[in-house]
């Protein structure tokens, strides 16, 4: 019998920058602040790189370069509105509940106090720079050094001060937190 040797299809393009649609997201969450604003990011660096497919090295890393063309796009409509500038936002966030509506902290259920720790860790993530919290959420993204310079557009040393630094004001910013009490 004779047996037919079958070729693993390689992914299309659009399947294999999809596999890292969340991890985009995630950081351009971070870098925007809003969730709207992130999925513009998101969308505009799948059409880029899609655009640029044929430019792309077989073999590189796409997770490194889907970061590179989100960061450049971020900066890109950074600069951009920094330039014109638009009018005053309005708030349209409603406010919490009250104070004194708040259950007692004893009462607070494991998703809530998720939420409460999270909360604080964005909050502390919010105050670094954006240079410090972009190496930051990347290397939680698992790239290397290596693949964070090359996403960043710096050398390695950089990277590796960049992410030091980094390290050091998130745990500054964390410290009051890890020293109060919690239930």
């Amino acid at each position: 019998m004779l047996k037919l040797r079958t070729r693993a299809r390689a992914p299309a393009p659009a399947e294999e920058a999809l596999a890292h649609a969340d991890a985009l997201y995630h950081l351009a969450r971070y870098l925007t602040r809003d969730a709207s604003e992130a999925e513009d990011l998101v969308q505009e660096t799948y059409v880029r790189a899609l655009r640029a497919w044929a430019d792309f090295t077989p073999g590189s890393n796409v997770k490194a370069w889907l970061f590179r063309i989100l960061r450049n796009v971020f900066i890109s409509r950074h600069r951009e509105a920094a330039r014109h500038p638009a009018g005053p936002a309005y708030d349209t966030i409603e406010s919490g509940a009250d104070e004194d509506g708040a259950a007692p902290v004893s009462q607070v259920s494991g998703d809530a106090m998720r939420r409460i720790v999270s909360g604080e860790v964005e909050a502390a993530l919010r105050t670094l720079s954006e240079d410090a919290r972009t190496v930051i959420l990347l290397d939680l993204e698992g790239l290397t050094e290596t693949e964070l310079a090359a996403v960043l557009g710096c050398a390695v040393g950089t990277v590796k001060s960049r992410l030091h630094r980094a390290r050091a004001a998130l745990r500054l910013q964390l410290a009051d937190y890890a020293t109060r009490e919690h239930p």
